[in-house]
């Protein structure tokens, strides 16, 4: 997939999905810097422009990242990749209401203040895209998926709304909805699982490539369901 100068953002990018879409995108030609909540880790810059300890839910911290982001990458940005997110499992009954403001905090409101802020970068483009990750388990949330799957379903929504605000601006925006993903530590978590029935990091990456590619210049406001064989 031919994404020759394409200027790319991608948030949650030092973590083992971001990894991959970063190195996915850059081998595809596309310019990538990655912004992370965590610290850049040591071999994190090695090819790519990366920016740590961002608390990418606060709109002033995403303002500046972003604007910092634009001039790693020569003045300008065409695409965004929404990964940074987290994960906690915990019934409704036994659970806690801060679980729910953290999710909504890290997998939500990240997405929303990011993409704000990006936005006048992107209308500049001829060629812009959003992509977010979703999850599968928002369609039909699990037992003990409740805050996890509604923040995510929020992230749908986001999708759907902002896809129909910005497609007169000629800016795609979709999301993907993946299953288990293959990461050592979803492994650690279920040992006795089939990993191969899990979706590796670098499938998420080849369909975030074919999404900022042109001859997926039609698709807008999609849920695109990448599960594997779960």
């Amino acid at each position: 997939m031919a994404l020759q100068s394409l200027r790319v953002v991608v948030t949650g990018g030092f973590g083992t999905l971001g990894r991959a879409v970063v190195a996915t995108l850059s081998a595809a030609g596309a310019r990538v810097v990655a912004l992370d909540h965590a610290g850049v880790p040591a071999d994190a810059a090695t090819d790519h422009n990366a920016i740590g300890d961002i608390d990418l839910a606060d709109a002033d911290a995403a303002a500046v990242a972003i604007d910092q982001a634009s001039e790693m990458l020569g003045g300008g940005i065409d695409a965004l990749i929404n990964i940074a997110g987290g994960f906690r499992w915990e019934t409704v009954q036994d659970g806690h209401l801060d679980s729910w403001d953290s999710l909504y905090r890290t997998n939500l409101r990240t997405a929303v203040a990011v993409s704000q802020a990006v936005l006048p970068y992107l209308r500049k483009s001829a060629r812009a895209s959003i992509v977010n990750i979703g999850a599968a388990g928002a369609v039909k949330a699990a037992a003990g998926m409740g805050a996890y799957a509604a923040s995510k379903a929020g992230v749908a929504r986001l999708t759907e709304a902002l896809a129909e605000e910005l497609k007169d601006d000629g800016i795609t925006v979709n999301a993907l909805l993946p299953s288990i993903i293959d990461t050592p530590a979803n492994r650690r978590d279920m040992p006795e699982a089939d990993f191969t029935r899990w979706v590796a990091p670098e499938q998420l990456a080849g369909t975030i490539a074919f999404l900022l590619s042109a001859p997926a210049r039609a698709i807008t406001g999609a849920l695109i369901p990448v599960t594997g064989r779960v």
